[in-house]
């Protein structure tokens, strides 16, 4: 007898589980998740790999518009799933990016920038999660942040030296506008490199303002010799018989800074042709003297045409490192550098810096810092009455109208007698 069968027909539907969850289209990677609810997508890293990216929300709509923009991205690009914070991040910067591959004098503008600033600012929030908003309103504190209280400077010194911050009595030391300027820029930088990365999609750091010049600390107004001061200036050299009077001349009639004089050699001068070419630095970066075949900006390398003042001092430098050769013997440190030591060894910027700051008290002339003498050069050349076009070479000016402005104060006769003199050779002196 044959058996009936409990089997249902093809045709007839299954019934649904109990308690089974509908779920709408394209949401099958959504669920509960403990109070609320998680999705993933699978996207690819930028380090190439395919792994889940996860989203969640306390509720299910939420959680799916998360979701779909985790989709959008997926189709877009790699996504990263691990965030760094933006300390991190810019440790990470500054060891692999910036330390290997940029200049030395780079790396030490912007350390002490991230470390003193940026990380203790915004250190801590999720890079990814970095908005406008956060860095406007941690940049539009930083006019009113003391420097002394906030990394607490005072407390550092010996107990019996402390006098400000430490004690109860604010210092107000507060950032320079400058400093705030490169605080910026520096997270800037930083924040380009992060897209580069792909880390986030767009540079907050570029969307912000910085804080009203007013309500900045104001940087020192640049100190500038008049042209008798600086005449007075290199005839007390030349009446000390300073050995480094050369220097002070290209400086103040050249406007070369300080890395570029030091680092000036001997093949970058031509005394026949009357020219010198800027291509190298003398720089002490982190307790290290470089003499590098780089100049501060591309504009600076350029060949300067040697005035007779300059002419005569690098003749006379020129008959005293010979001498200094000749006395110091096998003790001589050969180099092509053409301002060095009685032994032939490179100048210390901070000795130079002392010496100049020496021979300004002595001089009767005001101190003020050798970047500074840059800003006298244009006063300068137009006392030694050189032509306009020569001066725009000089100055590097891009048009003549701009030079043609230093010009329009003449110096009085005295003066350009006097100037003259220091035309005169140097070696009757020394012989």
């Amino acid at each position: 007898m044959p058996t009936k069968t409990a089997l249902a027909t093809p045709e007839e539907p299954k019934r649904p589980r109990k308690n089974r969850r509908t779920r709408a289209n394209n949401e099958g990677s959504i669920f509960p998740y403990k109070n609320g609810w998680a999705g993933y997508v699978w996207v690819t890293t930028p380090e190439g790999k395919k792994t889940r990216k996860w989203a969640y929300g306390k509720t299910r709509e939420e959680t799916h518009e998360k979701w779909l923009k985790l989709h959008e991205q997926a189709r877009v690009g790699p996504v990263a799933t691990k965030h760094e914070t933006v300390a991190a991040f810019l440790k990470r910067w500054l060891n692999e990016v910036v330390e290997p591959n940029r200049e030395p004098t780079t790396y030490v503008a912007y350390e002490p920038l991230v470390r003193l600033y940026i990380v203790p600012g915004i250190g801590k929030k999720r890079l990814d999660k970095l908005t406008v908003r956060d860095v406007q309103t941690w940049l539009n504190t930083l006019p009113t942040l003391c420097t002394c209280c906030d990394q607490r400077k005072d407390h550092k010194r010996p107990e019996n030296k402390r006098r400000c911050c430490s004690i109860g009595q604010c210092c107000k030391s507060y950032p320079a506008r400058y400093t705030i300027i490169g605080i910026r820029r520096t997270l800037r930088a930083a924040l380009n490199h992060a897209i580069k990365e792909e880390l986030i999609s767009k540079n907050v750091a570029a969307l912000t303002t910085l804080p009203s010049a007013s309500k900045t600390k104001k940087r020192r107004q640049q100190a500038v010799w008049s042209v008798d001061e600086a005449r007075r200036f290199l005839e007390h050299l030349r009446a000390v018989d300073d050995p480094l009077y050369a220097a002070y001349v290209l400086i103040l009639v050249l406007g070369l800074r300080r890395g570029e004089a030091l680092g000036l050699t001997w093949t970058c001068v031509d005394l026949d042709a009357e020219e010198l070419t800027i291509a190298n630095q003398l720089t002490r970066v982190r307790r290290e003297l470089l003499h590098r075949n780089t100049t501060k900006t591309d504009d600076s390398t350029a060949s300067l045409p040697l005035l007779g003042l300059c002419i005569t001092a690098l003749q006379h430098r020129q008959h005293k490192q010979e001498k200094a050769r000749k006395e110091a013997g096998n003790d001589w440190n050969a180099s092509d550098l053409v301002f060095t030591t009685k032994h032939g060894t490179p100048i210390e910027p901070r000795n130079f810096n002392r010496a100049f700051e020496a021979h300004c008290r002595k001089a009767g002339v005001p101190r003020i810092r050798v970047h500074d003498t840059r800003h006298t050069c244009a006063s300068l050349l137009a006392a030694l009455d050189v032509h306009p076009r020569t001066a725009m070479r000089i100055l590097r000016h891009s048009q003549i109208s701009v030079t043609m402005n230093v010009y329009t104060q003449i110096p009085n006769p005295e003066t350009r007698k006097a100037l003259d003199k220091l035309n005169q050779s140097l070696d009757q002196t020394n012989d």
